[in-house]
Order: structure tokens, then sequence, then C-alpha cells
């Protein structure tokens, strides 16, 4: 329990009994009790002009409304934990520069007068076109739900349609005791808005609705946009795939590249290398030299002939002139004379071979 001062918002509440009263100061008035669920709050009222100077304080207290009907012993007051089916009786009294005032009294019975709170949460969830509400009991100050103390507690739905510019249509409600309700024969794809609130019938309470919620109700997703979809992800999947594919193939020739390059070394150089796979070349034995090894001859280059024209004063003298009918002087030769001009005769030198090479020299050719 909560208690307050309305008039003197600085007061100081104080516990204390039955004291004897040295002199009466005003007492405070207009006691009420705020509650919901199981939070109570004690407020008064108290003219802060009686309190001439010093700092005014208050004391409060309650006990059950039939412990002050016993005569046997005085009541036990306190000051927390009240049950909340019984009937109790706050009191509070001011005090002022060592004065105390008069008790002022309230009459409070949770069950009967405490206001009743809205479900402490609620959600949508939407199921095709149908919609479901999800309702959670209004809580006490432990936390508990308040069906332990209103077993006949109940919701109290309202729902409707909101129209495209936000506007609400004509409105619908409907009462369960369950925590989860299924607003049925919905249209398809359409804003449906709900608020709820808390009922108990037999003190008449009920609560204030909780802030409106909008959900947008399912359907039949129609055939057309069923195979777009469809489409859609065999599209995703297959670049998907080919992008795999393509990057793999990318890899792998990488990889080839590099461990298995296309550019080999001649047979030769590859016996310098172990066949362990090692990069340091070894020396060969001279016995495995000479077989990978064929023998080989040099030969010189052949001489190059060259011939020229004798000068006019070495030319012979013709043979064989017989004056023409023109007076002109002809030359003819025979045709087993020589031309003068010599070429080496027989086939040429083979490198390697015994037999010398013979080369026939004319009187106007030269070697070099």
């Amino acid at each position: 329990m909560t208690v307050a001062e309305g008039a003197h918002p600085a007061a100081e509440i104080l516990d204390g009994g039955d004291e004897c009263l040295r002199s009466r100061a005003a007492p405070p008035h207009n006691l009420n009790i705020i509650s919901m669920n199981t939070n109570y709050t004690l407020i008064w009222d108290w003219d802060q002009g009686s309190a001439e100077s010093g700092a005014v304080n208050f004391t409060t207290h309650y006990v059950a409304k039939f412990k002050l009907r016993s005569k046997k012993k005085s009541p036990n007051w306190k000051r927390r934990n009240l049950f909340y089916p019984g009937i109790y009786v706050f009191r509070v009294r001011a005090s002022v520069n060592g004065t105390d005032s008069e008790w002022a009294t309230k009459d409070f019975c949770p069950d009967k007068e405490a206001a009743l709170g809205p479900p402490s949460k609620v959600a949508l969830s939407p199921e095709g076109r149908n919609l479901d509400i999800v309702i959670s009991d209004p809580l006490t100050s432990t936390n508990s739900s308040m069906r332990e103390h209103h077993e006949d507690l109940y919701f109290q739905i309202r729902y409707w349609e909101r129209s495209a510019d936000g506007q609400a249509l004509r409105s619908h409600s409907l009462s369960s005791k369950a925590s989860v309700v299924t607003l049925s024969d919905l249209q398809a794809w359409t804003w449906y808005c709900v608020r709820v609130q808390s009922r108990y019938d037999f003190y008449n309470k009920s609560s204030s609705f909780t802030p409106q919620l909008c959900m947008e109700t399912e359907g039949t997703v129609p055939w057309w946009e069923i195979v777009l979809y469809f489409l859609l992800s065999l599209l995703i999947c297959f670049l998907v795939v080919l992008l795999f594919i393509y990057g793999f193939f990318r890899c792998f020739k990488k990889l080839k590249a590099t461990f298995y390059p296309s550019v080999q070394l001649p047979t030769p150089f590859q016996y310098l290398f172990d066949s362990s796979g090692s990069d340091i070349p070894r020396l060969l034995p001279e016995s495995d030299s000479e077989l990978l090894c064929d023998k080989a001859t040099v030969c010189p280059a052949p001489p190059v002939l060259e011939i020229h024209s004798p000068p006019p004063e070495f030319l012979p003298e013709p043979t064989g002139l017989e004056p023409d009918s023109s007076g002109k002087h002809s030359r003819s030769s025979s045709g087993s004379g020589d031309s003068g001009m010599y070429s080496t005769g027989g086939a040429a030198p083979t490198c390697g071979s015994s037999t010398p090479a013979r080369t026939l020299r004319g009187p106007w050719t030269r070697s070099r």
C-alpha cells in the first residue's frame, strides 16, 4: 500500500499508535484510495494554513474492520499486506509542532472498490483470412494473474475494418474468457484493428481499453504469383550454381597452372632432377652422361667457287670463221667445244669420307 498526502507533498509519514493528545491540530480530510488491481494509494487533503511554523508529519495505519468490533483486545494496526477480499479501515492524522490532530478514517474493500486493470499485453497474429488475438491477464503487484482474485474474469474485444484513408468502419464486439481468440470470416488482405478490456461482472468492474493494434489478414495466393515466385527461385538457383561452377574452374585452372605448368623442361634437362620431385639439380655419373649423348662429327664448310669473266686480251683467236655475204665475220662453236667456264666435277665431298674432294680449276677460276 502507498500512502500520499494531497495538500502537502513534502509531508513525512511516520508510524505511531494511540497516544495521549496534548493538543488538537487540524485533521486531514477528503480521504480517498486510488487502486488498480492490488496496488493502493491513500490520498487526503490538509489545510496548510494551520501549520504556523515547522514541519508537518502524517501518520497512517490500517486494520481489518472486524477487529475494531472486538472488545477483548485493542486492534493491531498494520501498514502492509492487505487481504484482497477483506474490508479495512484506514486512518491518518497530522502532527504540527509536537501537537497531533484527530484521526481521519476511511473504509475500503479491495475486492469491491479496487479498479480492474486492462490486459497486460495484447498481440495479433494472422492465420490466413483469420486473425488470432493473444491476450495476457492483468497482473497484481507481485506479477501474478488477477484471476487468482476474480475467477470469472473475461475480456471484451472490439474490432473493426480500417479503411484506406485510416478511418474506422463499423465495429464488432465479442466476449471471451480464453487467452487466445480467433476472429474468423474476415476479408483477405484487409487491415483490422483491435482493442481489449478486462471485465468482472460480480461488482460490475470494467477496465479501460488497450491501445488499438492493427494487422493485415492474409489469403489465398494467386496462381500467377506462385508461378512467378517459382520461376524467380529457379533463376536464382541457376545463377548460384553457375557462379559456383565458374569459380570452381577458375580456381582449378589456377592451381593446375601453379603446380603443373604447361611449359616443361627439355628431356635431357629433366634428368638433372631427382625423380622424387626435388627442385635441386643433381650431377650425373660419367656412365649415365655418355648414354644420354650421341656422337657428333664437326665438318668444315665447303669452299665457295667464284666465276669471273676473262679479260679481252686473254681470249683465244676465233677459228673456223668464214666470210659471209654481208662481209662480216661470224663465230661459231662446235657442240663439243668448251664454253670457257668450268665447274667442279663429280659429287660434292661428304663429311667424314676418306676420299678427298677434287676441284677442277680453269684458267679463269680461282677458289678461296
